[in-house]
């Protein structure tokens, strides 16, 4: 099993860093402070470098600090006992430039999967609370970092995608529809459909049983969970669903059926979890799900991923904090970052535990204290 860390960090103009520079342990990073301090931001800003974008699923625009044209992120992580500087520079709607050991990416796909990253956060209760897209997103994030063909062909199909809408809309605006492009398009979706879809039928079976160890052990066995991938490709191949559809798409201005309307399904205890599971229900639910997406990826990858923790111990006492931790440490995590308002809590309980960690007060931005 590959060593994984980010060894140090150079923030500039990244949301309200102006200019930071942080050298982090190996093993554990406690990040405290007040609430809009920056906590958050900073792990965005190593998630970023990993997966070329925001967590949050904002744009550049909104990332960079106010009144300033670039933001720019430097870090240096180890791997396999060497280490790699890593560099985005940004210029929001003009420049995205992404280099790896000294060498400049053609296609910003091809750095995703290099650094395997799990991100947890309190917005993760969309994946229970929202619609389908976000459910995706989580299937399409792991998936990514684990195979390039697969993203290759996400970016493919979403392209094809929005091809085949622009042009539905134009032909309802018009009153006049080509069937010929309509049928160009159909065809170009086949290929990356099937792809797509084989492996997300395949990350649900190597995944499910993970997900439940987790939830097992984190609610003690109180009751059964369970979820099911749902596709229309399940019962019809992609073409077929494109041609009976077609007199409906034409009405709605929209490519109304295919793998961009595909969900999980969550449950407990047989039924839909967002109808029945209590908060703790859920909040063990989704921290269940992330855990087993850091465990696909440390196997698939043979590396240990980075794990961000943000505010995953709010509402919790201080017992239920030390399981979680005990939990983490059990299973053999790599390099962790922990965010808390607590400013001792964490490092009281690390230090039960013996681990090399590193403490960073935040306050609007800057690193006030470094232990």
């Amino acid at each position: 099993m590959a060593d994984l860390y980010l060894n140090e960090i150079k923030l500039t103009n990244f949301k309200n860093y102006t200019l930071q520079h942080i050298e982090f342990s190996p093993q554990v990073n406690c990040i405290v402070g007040l609430n809009g301090m920056g906590k958050t931001n900073l792990l965005d800003a190593v998630y970023y470098l990993c997966m070329c974008k925001s967590h949050f699923g904002v744009s550049d625009t909104v990332v960079k600090q106010h009144e300033t044209s670039f933001f720019r992120l430097e870090g240096v992580f180890v791997k396999e006992k060497k280490s790699f500087q890593t560099v985005a520079k940004v210029i929001p709607k003009e420049k995205k430039e992404f280099e790896c050991g000294g060498v400049i990416y053609e296609k910003l796909a091809d750095h995703i999967g290099t650094f395997p990253v799990v991100m947890i956060t309190p917005f993760d209760i969309e994946l229970v609370l929202e619609g389908s897209e976000v459910r995706r997103k989580f299937m399409d994030n792991t998936l990514s970092q684990l195979d390039p063909a697969y993203l290759k062909a996400l970016m493919l199909y979403n392209r094809i995608l929005r091809q085949r809408n622009a042009a539905l809309k134009k032909f309802g605006e018009s009153g006049s529809v080509d069937h010929k492009l309509l049928d160009i398009f159909d065809q170009q979706l086949v290929a990356p459909a099937r792809l797509i879809h084989e492996k997300r039928k395949n990350f649900c079976q190597q995944f499910i049983p993970l997900f439940s160890q987790y939830y097992k052990i984190i609610s003690n066995d109180q009751e059964k969970v369970d979820f099911a991938y749902r596709s229309a490709l399940n019962e019809k191949e992609i073409e077929v669903l494109l041609t009976e559809n077609r007199s409906k798409d034409l009405i709605l201005q929209r490519t109304s059926a295919g793998l961009h309307r595909d969900d999980l399904n969550f449950r407990i205890a047989g039924y839909p979890l967002k109808k029945y599971a209590s908060q703790g229900q859920s909040k063990s639910f989704i921290l269940s799900l992330k855990l087993a997406q850091y465990e696909l990826l440390k196997k698939e990858k043979a590396c240990q991923p980075l794990l961000l923790l943000d505010d995953i111990f709010d509402k919790l006492d201080s017992e239920r904090v030390r399981q979680l931790v005990a939990l983490l440490f059990e299973k053999k995590i790599g390099q962790i970052f922990f965010t808390d308002t607590h400013e001792n809590r964490l490092a009281d309980i690390l230090t039960r535990f013996e681990v090399d960690f590193r403490r960073f007060i935040i306050n609007f931005g800057e690193v006030l204290k470094n232990e």
